[in-house]
């Protein structure tokens, strides 16, 4: 059976993703890969730099997976699937960069935000700057892009980047959706990541 991973977004909360868990099929398994020194998740003296974060949470991935990334999750996302396309069946990202350069998009600046809300939080992870946008073409595998029309942090201009650079993908758009709503919007969401399911069996 297929595994369904979830990926958090900057804040590593965990328990984000459990309004959405409550409507996906219970005939998958799941797993939620936390970040070390993010959330709950207890420190790891071996990271030391995003490359360090991105390794750990890559590598926890080794079956055949379906992954759903939140916002800087979803930077993590796309390097697994375009690096192990293999063991990716499907990719649904939520409110995400994917990787690409934000410089051209009117993004609101979270970083003084974040740092205030998490302050034992390292300075590098609020300082990378990952630029994948040449290798989003080389990945085929199914994509849904789920966007919310009133979020700031990742606007919509984005979702629809990324629906141009993914062949194979799908953009939907919640009405209402801040940053937050896969969690917010749980309901919603499910109902176009279930539908996305259907197509993957």
């Amino acid at each position: 059976m297929d595994k369904i991973v979830f990926l958090p977004g900057a804040s590593g909360n965990m328990d984000f993703w459990n309004p959405l868990i409550d409507f996906l099929p219970i005939h998958y398994e799941k797993e939620i890969i936390g970040y070390p020194g993010f959330g709950t998740s207890e420190n790891d003296q071996n990271i030391n730099n995003f490359s360090d974060l991105q390794d750990y949470v890559t590598s926890k991935i080794q079956s055949k997976s379906i992954l759903i990334a939140q916002s800087m999750g979803g930077i993590f996302a796309v390097n697994k699937t375009f690096t192990n396309p293999n063991l990716i069946k499907g990719l649904v990202l939520i409110a995400t960069s994917g990787g690409i350069d934000l410089t051209h998009f009117n993004v609101q600046d979270w970083r003084t935000e974040y740092q205030e809300q998490y302050p034992r939080y390292p300075n590098w992870f609020m300082t990378t700057n990952v630029d994948y946008e040449d290798y989003l073409e080389t990945i085929h595998v199914p994509v849904l892009l789920i966007w919310g029309d009133d979020d700031s942090i990742s606007p919509i201009a984005v979702g629809k980047h990324l629906n141009y650079k993914l062949g194979n993908s799908k953009l939907h758009i919640i009405e209402g959706g801040k940053h937050d709503l896969a969690e917010k919007h749980a309901e919603e969401v499910s109902m176009y990541i279930n539908q996305f399911l259907e197509t993957l069996c």
